[in-house]
């Protein structure tokens, strides 16, 4: 089983996209139930005497989290199958795994064509022997075609289940204060802001670590983009 999937890994690469996936998705399901936070926490300060019923919060953050798996996978799923499609048909023509007509014709013509530049004579006695090598190959290449199949099918499942469930984790961590209160309070917020806080924080160090670069330099630029998010909502929303 690990030899099949360290196999498909080679062909395809799905670990490296998976992982590239699941830290954009993470961090965009972060930012945006960072968004909707903060407006419920504007309203908060605004009207002070009016407290949020954390259930408003909660279904809120979960009806977004739900709305990016679900959009995460399809689009995900729909998006790589259509690269995989391509990938397929350029496979097909690297390989000559086209119907055999069409690929002796296709030779037959530019031979021709050829040789009446060059003023040779015409010869396409020789097709037999591509026809037989043809054949002689097909089978190994139908073969090779069938495991890269395979490879780019669990690789469009995988990519896409990490597209849709690394936002939904993200959204879902968001707002876990507010599943153990009944109104939503000011603690309730700082609470989830100090987590958001800290998973970029690890995100941060995460791509630090793969790139083999600066861990700094990688936190601080995803906590600019989180500072961002706050200054330019909160401006927004007065």
């Amino acid at each position: 089983m690990f030899k099949k999937l360290k196999i498909y890994n080679e062909i395809t690469g799905y670990k490296e996209i998976a992982r590239r996936y699941f830290i954009i998705n993470f961090y965009d399901g972060v930012l945006t139930i960072l968004g909707i936070l903060l407006g419920f926490f504007v309203i908060l300060l605004n009207n002070p005497n009016a407290p949020i019923s954390s259930s408003f919060v909660i279904l809120t953050g979960l009806a977004t989290s739900l709305s990016m798996l679900i959009s995460g996978v399809s689009g995900s799923y729909f998006a790589e199958r259509a690269e995989q499609k391509k990938e397929e048909k350029t496979l097909e023509r690297a390989m000559g795994l086209v119907e055999e007509e069409e690929f002796l014709l296709e030779k037959e013509d530019s031979i021709e064509e050829i040789q009446k530049a060059m003023l040779i004579p015409v010869n396409t006695s020789d097709y037999g022997d591509k026809r037989r090598y043809f054949y002689k190959s097909k089978k190994e290449e139908k073969k090779l075609k069938t495991i890269y199949e395979k490879a780019e099918n669990f690789s469009v499942i995988i990519v896409s289940i990490v597209n849709g469930v690394s936002p939904f984790l993200g959204g879902l961590i968001a707002i876990l204060p507010f599943f153990f209160v009944k109104e939503a309070v000011i603690s309730s917020f700082i609470i989830s802001f100090i987590i958001i806080f800290v998973c970029i924080i690890l995100l941060g160090v995460f791509l630090g670590v793969i790139s083999e670069g600066s861990i700094p330099k990688n936190i601080l630029q995803m906590l600019g983009a989180f500072l961002v998010t706050i200054i330019v909502i909160v401006l927004f929303l007065g």
